[in-house]
C-alpha cells in the first residue's frame, strides 16, 4: 500500500474511533445511532449534485450493502445488550480482518502475500486480546460472543462488497454519497418506531452528539471505501480496525478509562501487525 493512503486509512479509524465515542456517551445509543447516520446520509444528499449517479454495475452492491448494513445495526444493539462493551467491541472488530481478506480471496481473486497475512493475523491478535481483558467472554452466556461473530461477519460482508461496489462504480465519491443516502434511511425508521414519542424529546438531547458523530462517520468509511478501491480489501480493513486502539487511548484521555498493561501489549501487537502488513510486497 503506498503510504498515502496507510495515512489516510489510519485517519479514518482514529474518526471512526471518535464517531463511535459519540455514540457510546450518548444518552440513548439508538437515537444517537439514528442521528448519526441521518447526517451523514443529508451530507450524501448535499454532495449528489456534485458527485453525478454512479455507474449501473454497482447499484446491486449499493442495495446489498444497505441490507447488510442494517443486518449489521441490529446484531451491534444485541451485543451490546447481552454483553459489555469491553468483551463485545473489540472481538467483533478484531474478526472482522480476518473475514474480509478470506472473502476477498474468495470473491474477488484478491489474495495477500505471506506476510501480509502474517501482518492482518498479527494485528486481529492484539485487537482480539483486548476482549479478554476482564476474563473469558462467554463466560456463562455464549449470546455475547454470538452476537459478536454475526456483527463481524455483517463488517466484513459489507466491507467486500462495497469493495467490490465502488469500483464498479466509475466514481467513488459519487458511491460514498448514495450509499450513506440510502444507509441513513433504515435505523431512522427503526428508531422511530421504538422510540415512538420519545424520539422528538431526546433529539434536544443528542443532537450535537449526532451531528459530529455523523460527520466523522461519513469522512471515516468514506475514506476506506475510498481506499479499497485502490487498494487491498483485507490490507484496508485491518488498519481500519485499529481504531479499536484509538478508542481505548480516548477511553483513558477523555472518558478517564484505565489504560493499562493489556492495552498497551495489544497496542504494540496491532502496530506490529501493521507494519509487517505493510512492508509485504
Amino acid at each position: 500500500m503506498q503510504i498515502e493512503v496507510v495515512a489516510l486509512v489510519l485517519m479514518a479509524a482514529l474518526l471512526h474511533a471518535c464517531w463511535n465515542a459519540c455514540v457510546k456517551v450518548g444518552g440513548d445509543r439508538l437515537v444517537t445511532l439514528a442521528i448519526v447516520n441521518g447526517v451523514a446520509g443529508l451530507i450524501g444528499a448535499v454532495a449528489l449534485p456534485f458527485v453525478g449517479i454512479p455507474e449501473p454495475g454497482c447499484w446491486p452492491y449499493l442495495a446489498a450493502s444497505a441490507v447488510l448494513h442494517t443486518a449489521y445495526y441490529f446484531f451491534l444493539v444485541q451485543q451490546y445488550r447481552v454483553g459489555d462493551l469491553s468483551h463485545v467491541y473489540p472481538l467483533a472488530r478484531g474478526l472482522s480482518p480476518l473475514l474480509v481478506a478470506g472473502s476477498a480471496a474468495l470473491f474477488a481473486g484478491e489474495f495477500l502475500a505471506p506476510l501480509a497475512w502474517v501482518g492482518v493475523c498479527v494485528a486481529s491478535l492484539g485487537i482480539i486480546s483486548l476482549a479478554f481483558e476482564r476474563g473469558l467472554p462467554w463466560r456463562n452466556d455464549p449470546r455475547p460472543v454470538l452476537f459478536a461473530t454475526a456483527t463481524a461477519i455483517c463488517i466484513a460482508a459489507y466491507s467486500v462488497v462495497d469493495g467490490l461496489g465502488v469500483r464498479l462504480a466509475g466514481n467513488a465519491f459519487a458511491y460514498i454519497a448514495w450509499l450513506y443516502l440510502i444507509d441513513g434511511i433504515p435505523v431512522a425508521v427503526f428508531a422511530q418506531i421504538t422510540r415512538r414519542g420519545q424520539v422528538r424529546a431526546l433529539l434536544k438531547a443528542e443532537f450535537l452528539k449526532g451531528v459530529t458523530g455523523g460527520t466523522l462517520q461519513m469522512m471515516a468509511y468514506g475514506t476506506v471505501i475510498w481506499a479499497m478501491s485502490v487498494s487491498a480489501m483485507g490490507a484496508v480493513s485491518t488498519l481500519r480496525e485499529t481504531s479499536v486502539i484509538f478508542a481505548a487511548m480516548i477511553g483513558a484521555l477523555v472518558l478517564g478509562e484505565r489504560f493499562g498493561g493489556r492495552r498497551i501489549a495489544a497496542a504494540v501487537l496491532v502496530a506490529a501487525g501493521v507494519i509487517v502488513l505493510n512492508s509485504a510486497r
